[in-house]
């Protein structure tokens, strides 16, 4: 079984990837993390984020486990991970890691922005994860409050909005929902109850027809 979340940035789709990975006993790929971990490479290593041969290179050394999330979750990093993600021959690169992950036997859980449109148009469920700017946003804030770091609300949230600009009109892979996803709006809902709506959207689809 395949499972595909989509979604921009803070709409809760990794952690509802986690959880349904661990419900279902799914290996789970966070897919975002390779495009931060390109630019985090690029970034080290003094390149300009549009060196497409130097992004190839640093796409191309990654692995799909040990990734230290916490030096991938800055500012700097995710906005790199845009501009790198625009790349076509990255896109092919990561396209490869992506497909063989999802394919393994038993199946997987992915999340990223083109899981359901472009990695795996034939995952057995897709989910499309949104919410409003504003709550996301707010939600990047605490993430930065609660690791004890000072952080700027509109500038999280302009940065929030350039990224969905840029994602969504990128012209390989651009973010939007597969025609046959469901669309689960988390704006209004905590944790928990995203979970139970994303889990309920999964066993439905597992009820034989």
């Amino acid at each position: 079984m395949i499972i595909a979340l989509d979604g921009p940035a803070a709409s809760g789709k990794g952690t509802l990837a986690k959880r349904l990975a661990l419900h279902f006993n799914l290996p789970h790929l966070d897919t975002g993390l390779l495009y931060r971990a390109t630019a985090r490479a690029l970034l080290e290593q003094g390149h300009q984020l549009s060196d497409s041969s130097a992004a190839v290179s640093a796409a191309r050394g990654l692995v799909l486990t040990g990734f230290d999330e916490d030096a991938l979750r800055g500012r700097e990093v995710g906005s790199g991970a845009s501009v790198v993600g625009a790349i076509p021959e990255v896109r092919a690169v990561l396209f490869d890691m992506q497909r063989s992950f999802a394919l393994r036997e038993g199946g997987a859980v992915l999340d990223g922005r083109d899981i359901g449109t472009v990695i795996c148009p034939e995952a057995d469920v897709k989910i499309f994860v949104t919410a409003t700017p504003e709550t996301r946003a707010s939600r990047r804030a605490l993430e930065h409050k609660n690791r004890g770091e000072t952080f700027d609300y509109e500038a999280i949230l302009s940065d929030i909005r350039q990224r969905d600009h840029t994602d969504a009109n990128r012209p390989v892979a651009p973010l939007k929902a597969a025609e046959d996803a469901h669309i689960l709006d988390t704006t209004c809902l905590d944790v928990a109850a995203a979970f139970a709506a994303a889990l309920a959207i999964v066993e439905t689809r597992l009820v034989p027809k």
